[in-house]
């Protein structure tokens, strides 16, 4: 994900301080990363450098002084242009789960107990996200990310369910005798 897009596109409602930006990030995007502050300046920074940010002005309002930045016309059209990008598939998938499953085979170590452990663990987090997605208090934003996120592990847990089925196999194939 593209934290300068990220920004412009938070940008392009109107100008914002770094403060404003990260909580209005993570309110938008609840099970994103919560972005660090000096991620939300150094990205700022570099807009700026780039001229796809400016800055609005500076206010303290009685607090600390804070700076405004707003995007520029060449800031909203590589944000139009960014947005329009179709995301290819991966051509590569880095599966970890998949990693930690050879590495145990070849390690002599129990990758059975290892997707139960994690299945546990997936289980968890989707009882988790299904409470949050359910909660009176949840906003639409957070519905639609819980449910992204719940399809995502619900493909984990299916390939975990026919990994598991096909561990001896595996095995030695990783490991020829």
């Amino acid at each position: 994900m593209s934290t300068r897009h990220i920004l412009l596109g938070l940008l392009a409602s109107g100008p914002s301080h770094g403060y404003d930006l990260k909580r209005r990030h993570d309110e938008r995007f609840p099970q994103a990363r919560p972005l660090a502050y000096g991620q939300v300046y150094t990205t700022l920074q570099r807009l700026v450098r780039n001229g796809l940010a400016e800055v609005d002005g500076t206010a303290s309002d009685g607090g600390p002084e804070r700076t405004a930045y707003r995007a520029t016309e060449e800031g909203v059209r590589e944000l139009a242009r960014w947005a329009a990008q179709i995301v290819p598939p991966a051509p590569f998938v880095t599966n970890e789960l998949f990693t930690k499953v050879v590495v145990a085979i070849l390690t002599g170590g129990d990758a059975d107990a290892y997707l139960l452990a994690q299945r546990a663990a997936h289980m968890c987090r989707v009882r988790e996200l299904g409470a949050l997605k359910t909660a009176s208090s949840s906003d639409l934003t957070t519905v639609l990310s819980a449910e992204y996120a719940l399809a995502h592990l619900d493909a984990d847990l299916r390939w975990m369910t026919a990994t598991a089925a096909q561990l001896t196999s595996l095995a030695a194939e990783v490991c020829p005798t």
